[in-house]
Formats: C-alpha cells, structure tokens, sequence
C-alpha cells in the first residue's frame, strides 16, 4: 500500500486565535505520527485570517521540533514570493536541525492576492515567468559547493534537500518532468486537469540525480466520522469557506452546519461542488472506498489527505480513521498477493 501523508492549513476557526491553530497544528502532527502517515507538510498563504501558517519554514520548524520522525515540510513554499537564496537558507537550516525530516515543495502561485503580492514587495508577473529558473537555481544551492563559488547558502550547501514541484494544472507537471523531480498535485481544490497532469509528467519524465523514475503524490480531502451523516456535516465547514471565498468574503472556518443548501445558492453549491470533486466524505467504510477508488484512478506513488474540520478532536478522528482505512487497504492488498 502506497504511503499516506497529511496537508494541513492550520486553519483558525470562528471564535479561535492563530495559537489556537498552531497548537492544534502539532497535535495534529503527533497524531499523524503515531497514527504512520509519512510526511506532514504545510502550506504558505497570506492575508487570509483563517490560515496561521503563512510563516511556513517557522510553522515547519515548531512542528519538526514537536515531533520525532515524521518528515516535515511545504506544500508548499511559493516560490515567485520569495529569493531562492532566502528559501535555500531557511531549508538549510532546518535541515540542519532536522537532518533527514525536511520537504521542500514549491508553488508557481502566489498564495494570495494580488494586492497582497504588491505588499510582499515581489513583481509577481516577472516572478512567475522566472520560475523555472528560479527553481533551477534554488535547487543548485543544495548541492556541494564548488572552487571559487562567489554565493552559497549558509546553511544550505550540500545538504539535498529533498525539492517538489506542486501543482494545479500541466505546468510545474512538465517542469517536473523535465526537471527530474518529484511531482505532487493539487486535486483537493483543483480537480480539473489532474488526470492530464500526471499523464505528462509520467511520459514526459527524465531521470535525475534525484529521482531515477517519477514519483506523483496527489491531494484529496477526505472527512471521515462514524457514520455518513456525522462526516458531510463536517464537511459542511469547508464547502461554506468555498462559498465565501467566491463571494469575496474569506475568514475564519465557520462552524458546520445541518443544512448546507440553507447557507448557498445553488449556483454557489455547484461551483463548491466542482472545486471539491476529489472529497471523501463518509463513514470508515465509505471513505476507504473513496479511497482505493481515487488510488486506482490515479496511479498515486503516494496519497496526501488534507481536512479543514472545524472542531479539533473531530478532526483528529477523521485522521485516524482515514489511518486505519489504509491499513485495511493495505492488509487486502497483501491478502491478494498471498
């Protein structure tokens, strides 16, 4: 069975603080270790009051600190925000820290809006089209340093970060490819070309020193509980958040509802609904499901679940349950091959 990792947003819910997320951003990642998901990654955005971990390589290095094996990482850092020295060195560094536990996945996006990229003093259009050199460029301050090497990350140099190139349409799939690098795709928020994308990056894929073969990840939500009914109601916080982030009102993640059709128009539930195509919503035997389905469709090398719950310890058994689909999956699978 392919491995399970987790992405999480560290959301802020109505009526909490950005330290109450963080808090329960470790717990969450304790958990996900106990509970044997491979990596733990978070994922930089800016400006949006529901989202405390726009500080990413911070946010990583509090959760790697909390934890004791869990690889830990981005998904990701948005590049065109950012020098690619300053991101070599922050990940430097927290390899350092960590040796062998840090992700580096990087976004072509930038995470925010445009009046807020104006703000982070970046000139977003030249940004995105340098992105591939920039990409090119962070990477080659990971590698060892060489005679007469004028500029080097501190630390950074050597050290291999392990890079990703993150997703939501062909573009970073065939940079991916061209690139040598592992590839993992947004289908929890963007499901449209998820299928196209893996299909290129898998033709189209040359080997590296990295990565002799290619290696696709993809995103799904999946809102587990113990019955049906209990996981669509909690899967009703972040339908409302799709809802007004449409409308142009993001926030803090409300709390669930009974009656999702009494918050929307259906014309705002059919778009939430697009955007959510790739949703596991169910009970343990419902989700695991959802989930051998989204394995077969996909091919996935590995599988990254993400989960906006509003309420902390319902989230915490939606991860859990989501563990112990897997390893149902994964004792079937070994019974077939027997």
């Amino acid at each position: 069975m392919i491995p399970f990792s987790v992405l999480d947003l560290s959301p802020v819910t109505q009526g909490s603080t950005a330290s109450d997320a963080l808090r329960n951003t470790l717990d969450l990642a304790r958990h996900a270790e106990e509970w044997g998901y491979q990596r733990f990654w978070l994922a930089e955005h800016h400006n949006m009051t529901g989202i405390a971990s726009a500080a990413t390589s911070v946010v990583i290095g509090y959760v790697a600190g909390g934890t004791k094996h869990i690889r830990v990482g981005s998904g990701g850092i948005m590049l065109p925000n950012h020098a690619p020295l300053v991101i070599a060195e922050q990940f430097g560094t927290l390899e350092t820290l960590y040796p062998g536990r840090i992700d580096l996945g990087l976004g072509r996006a930038p995470g925010t809006d445009m009046l807020t990229a104006r703000a982070l003093r970046r000139d977003m259009a030249a940004s995105a089209d340098s992105f591939p050199q920039d990409v090119v460029e962070l990477k080659s301050y990971f590698e060892p340093t060489e005679s007469g090497q004028l500029i080097q990350a501190v630390p950074g140099a050597g050290l291999r970060v392990p890079i990703w190139l993150l997703g939501s349409s062909l573009f970073s799939a065939q940079l991916a490819a061209v690139l040598g690098m592992p590839f993992a795709f947004a289908s929890h928020f963007a499901p449209d070309a998820l299928l196209q994308a893996l299909a290129i990056y898998r033709e189209r894929f040359k080997p590296s020193d990295a990565l002799a073969r290619p290696y696709a990840m993809a995103c799904v939500n999946v809102f587990a509980a113990d019955t049906d009914a209990e996981a669509r109601r909690l899967f009703s916080s972040v339908q409302q958040q799709f809802f007004r982030l449409r409308r142009g009102t993001p926030g803090q993640l409300p709390p669930p509802v009974d009656d999702i059709d009494t918050v929307a128009s259906p014309v705002e539930r059919a778009s939430a609904d697009h955007a959510l195509t790739y949703s596991i919503v169910g009970a343990p035997d419902t989700v695991e499901q959802g989930l051998d389905a989204f394995i077969r469709l996909t091919g996935v090398d590995e599988l990254m679940v993400t989960g906006m719950v509003y309420d902390p310890a319902a989230r915490l058994r939606s991860f859990e349950l989501t563990a112990q689909a897997r390893a149902r999956l994964a004792q079937a699978e070994a019974s077939r091959r027997e």
